[in-house]
């Protein structure tokens, strides 16, 4: 059975981080060594990001709260609240995501009704809280109470992929299925200072977004499916549990980011291919090059510059990922799906006309995707891209206010 991806949106927090301010108050900051200040300049400056978005509106210097609690503007200090304070700023901040993305979902895909959703999985590994995301986004969208619900929780960057793979999985064994996966991170609200280079790395790497996809076998008539899921493989890396972890203390979340990482990747990314392509008899010893998309997930630039030296891909082929990582950072298990929505928008060699010959039509475009994470686990994807993206649906209920324009602030 052929199963396929209807809608693919993104949903980021109007407030923004303008990179190089950022670096200016991490590195001003009291208690730093001289080689802790010099890595502060050097990460955010190799970042390769221009911009972040933060649901954490108080990480600004225009922030004017009577109790700060993670960054003071009057003293330039940035704070360090307990993981309690953190995680319910997330069960409020994430909520507001997670139900923005879903129902741009449902508003970017004619023919599937709120009531029609009969699974929902939701990703996030920078909170919990219950009830959860799942919960909250049934109410707010008016889904069946009765509607089955997932929810991947700290997985980390890769966990996009196993939620699409369940998606698929729902979908083989009812025809009549149709899912709704949403990723929504806050991945600033664990930003904090320190000399330590694992801490600095994410704080110049890391930000919030959330993306949701609708996914179903079902025939829809008179619309073509964005992107066929074809094929998912998980691979372990043989060393490097240690060089990217994800923990919880005290003070947030602790990120373990290992500089280490991307020679790992360097040395296994072919063998963890291997499994992905030999799913496919035409795309066996063809030049990785060949395959037109490759939707990377940009854990960071080295990581980029690896990838694409080791598979000899092209700048072209990189833009996505380092568009991506430019504008938005790196925001966990939601960057991935940014990167193919960046892809899906690319003008289509696809004739969306010619789509009654089924995806194997002159002209499909096959994407191959990838995303990294703890263990050091690398999943991957094979998708092929049927047609060009809809324009914009218009929102099925009206908003009680026009959304603010997202504005760039001083942090």
């Amino acid at each position: 059975m052929t199963v396929y991806l209807r809608s693919l949106e993104t949903a980021v927090p109007p407030t923004i981080l303008v990179q190089p301010e950022a670096r200016a108050v991490f590195a001003a900051q009291p208690g730093l060594t001289r080689l802790g200040s010099r890595l502060v300049n050097t990460c955010f400056d190799s970042a390769a990001i221009d911009t972040r978005h933060t649901a954490v509106e108080e990480l600004t210097k225009d922030s004017r709260a009577e109790d700060p609690q993670f960054f003071d503007p009057a003293t330039g200090l940035v704070l360090s609240p307990s993981t309690k304070i953190r995680n319910g700023i997330f069960a409020t901040e994430a909520t507001k995501l997670f139900i923005e993305a879903a129902q741009k979902a449902l508003d970017a895909c004619p023919g599937v009704d709120a009531p029609d959703i009969t699974h929902l999985i939701t990703v996030s590994c920078t909170g919990f809280f219950n009830p959860g995301p799942d919960y909250k986004i049934v109410r707010a969208l008016g889904l069946n109470p009765a509607v089955q619900r997932y929810h991947l929780g700290f997985m980390g960057c890769y966990a996009a992929f196993p939620a699409l793979r369940a998606a698929k999985s729902f979908c083989e064994a009812d025809p009549q299925a149709t899912v709704l996966v949403v990723c929504a991170e806050l991945c600033s609200l664990h930003v904090r200072t320190s000399n330590d280079p694992d801490t600095i790395m994410g704080s110049a790497l890391f930000a919030d977004g959330a993306a949701a996809a609708i996914i179903t076998a079902r025939d829809i008539p008179g619309e073509a499916p964005l992107l066929r899921l074809d094929h998912f493989e998980t691979v372990l890396t043989p060393v490097g549990e240690d060089s990217m972890a994800w923990n919880i203390g005290d003070e947030g979340f602790e990120m373990v980011l290992g500089n280490y990482v991307p020679h790992i990747i360097d040395d296994h990314i072919v063998g963890a291919l291997e499994p992905l392509l030999s799913r496919d008899s035409s795309l066996q010893g063809l030049p990785y090059r060949d395959i037109q998309h490759w939707g990377i997930h940009p854990g960071g630039r080295s990581i980029l510059d690896k990838v694409q030296s080791r598979l000899d891909l092209s700048d072209e082929q990189l833009v996505p990922a380092r568009e991506t990582l430019r504008n938005f950072g790196n925001m966990s298990s939601a960057t991935v799906l940014f990167v193919l929505k960046h892809i899906l928008d690319l003008p289509a060699e696809v004739d969306a006309g010619a789509w009654p010959g089924g995806p194997g039509s002159p002209g499909a475009e096959r994407i191959c995707s990838m995303a990294f994470g703890p263990g050091l686990t690398v999943e991957t994807a094979l998708f092929t891209r049927l047609a060009a993206p809809r324009p914009a649906a218009a929102p099925r209920q009206e908003s009680a206010a026009e959304p603010a324009e997202p504005v760039a602030v001083r942090v």
